[in-house]
């Protein structure tokens, strides 16, 4: 199957109204194929076929990862390229991918969850555009470690905008507890309140 049928295939597969199955098929093209047409998809103007599009990514770079971790990294790599300034693009769903993906895989979260947190941090790599804000915090959300979560969510409280308000409001009922270091002492917190915090520190 040539580059323009198989982008055509993927493309009918995410549109179809069963998306578990469409996932299913997809997992049977072969990884390294799968990811170029899903990395154009992610410029799509449908929104759910765009939402779509990253959750296909993080099933098939969490798929690759199983047998080659390396192909996986390569992926992550290029996600990661897609935000860099030097790459002259804006970077539309990247940030949502790699929260898919480091969901999904333990191992790609040990490596590059830390990353993922860095973009919605002022003295890491913030993400100035306020879509891949958006689109950063949400990847976060999605993190499995409430410690990330609740730190990204503390971090978002000095530069809180009208795109990752919203998603702040959506930690506030998250009650996993961590244990974060600030003011100079160890405290005891859950994700809810830091999210809670930082929407308040926004509004000031």
């Amino acid at each position: 199957m040539g580059n323009r049928e198989l982008k055509a295939r993927i493309r009918q597969l995410l549109e179809q109204d069963d998306f578990q199955n469409a996932l299913e098929t997809i997992l049977r093209i072969p990884g390294r194929q799968a990811v170029n047409p899903l990395f154009s998809f992610f410029y799509s103007g449908e929104e759910q076929f765009r939402w779509r599009a990253v959750t296909a990514m993080g099933a098939v770079v969490c798929h690759m990862a199983d047998t080659s971790m390396e192909s996986a990294r390569v992926v992550m790599r290029r996600i990661m390229w897609n935000l860099n300034d030097e790459s002259g693009g804006i970077g539309w769903g990247s940030p949502e991918a790699m929260g898919e993906i480091t969901a999904g895989h333990a191992g790609l979260a040990d490596e590059f969850a830390c990353i993922v947190v860095s973009y919605i941090n002022p003295d890491g790599n913030f993400l100035e555009h306020e879509m891949l804000q958006r689109g950063s915090l949400w990847a976060v959300g999605r993190l499995p470690d409430p410690f990330l979560r609740g730190t990204a969510a503390w971090a978002a409280g000095p530069i809180v905008n009208d795109a990752l308000a919203p998603l702040l409001k959506a930690l506030q009922p998250d009650d996993a507890p961590l244990r974060l270091y600030r003011q100079r002492q160890i405290t005891e917190t859950t994700v809810g309140s830091l999210a809670k915090a930082a929407l308040a520190a926004g509004t000031r």
